[in-house]
């Protein structure tokens, strides 16, 4: 959009310079000015709401602000204007937006968290995987699906008990129905099926063990404070698990991996080389006690 006002301030200026120019001595350079177009990008990333400074405090942080859902901002809504409606958690919120990692201070419901598996489409809508059922067989057909369309599926959560045929054992199935209605059908009567029980949370939430067991608002506050966890200079691995740490560490990018397969030749405080499979040489920098957005410690 602010590319769009750029290239739209400047068709202005090139069609002013044509009525006044003279036909024969015209050139693109002497009607074309790009100044608008750099100053709409600039004005863009220096002073919009929604260009922010990266939260680096730790490997999660980082990854939960690139993450981050907002209903502020240019064209957005106003704190003050906001409403209990717009805030409160939705039916077509599941698999799309998290209903538990949100702040608690008066943007509480207008900034959100992209659940673990969405991601937005081409046309700016949130999409959530389900697996596909057919006449009661569970697929592995994976397809993406918006809000709007999830209203017309009967769609089984992902810890329905199934047999090594992939066929539900229990005769009636606990389902979503339109609308966030809850329901028990037979299994031939189910269309999809969750991908994962943490689909409907966000890569934080997921982080938290035996989340079922949590009272949502201290699953919120634990989301949350996550966050603010300062790293060790020796880190070391939790005790107790989700499995979400390994995939949440790498995404981050805060941890090297080698592009190729191959074999470490050489070590050192700043770099590693590696010889590929395929003969080639790849050396990796390694970010040695760097500092943070936040003045925390960066250690690869």
């Amino acid at each position: 959009n602010q590319v769009r006002t750029g290239l739209a301030r400047m068709e202005r200026v090139v069609r002013e310079r044509m009525t006044t120019q003279d036909v024969e001595a015209i050139t693109p350079q002497t009607l074309i000015n790009i100044r608008p177009v750099v100053a709409s990008i600039k004005e863009f990333f220096g002073t919009s709401q929604l260009s922010q400074f990266m939260d680096q405090n730790n490997p999660l942080s980082g990854l939960t602000h690139k993450r981050r859902l907002s209903a502020l901002g240019p064209g957005g809504l106003s704190r003050e204007r906001a409403g209990f409606e717009v805030r409160d958690v939705h039916p077509s919120h599941y698999g799309r937006m998290c209903p538990i990692e949100t702040p608690e201070g008066p943007n509480i419901g207008l900034i959100g968290s992209l659940a673990s598996y969405g991601r937005v489409n081409a046309f700016g809508f949130i999409e959530t995987p389900y697996r596909k059922v057919v006449d009661g067989q569970v697929t592995d057909d994976v397809d993406y699906i918006t809000a709007d369309e999830e209203d017309r599926f009967v769609i089984a959560q992902a810890n329905a008990t199934l047999s090594d045929e992939l066929r539900f054992t229990e005769p009636r199935v606990l389902v979503r129905r339109r609308g966030g209605e809850v329901d028990y059908v037979p299994g031939t009567d189910v269309d999809y099926m969750d991908v994962s029980p943490r689909q409907m949370v966000s890569v934080a939430t997921a982080m938290i063990p035996f989340l079922e067991h949590d009272d949502a608002n201290r699953a919120l506050m634990g989301a949350n404070m996550m966050r603010q966890a300062v790293p060790l200079i020796k880190s070391e691995a939790p005790l107790v698990g989700t499995g979400m740490e390994y995939r949440c560490a790498t995404d981050a990018g805060d941890v090297l991996k080698a592009e190729k397969d191959g074999v470490v030749q050489e070590v050192s405080a700043d770099y590693i080389t590696v010889t590929n499979d395929d003969g080639t040489y790849t050396t990796y920098r390694i970010a040695k006690f760097m500092r943070s957005n936040q003045g925390t410690s960066v250690n690869q």
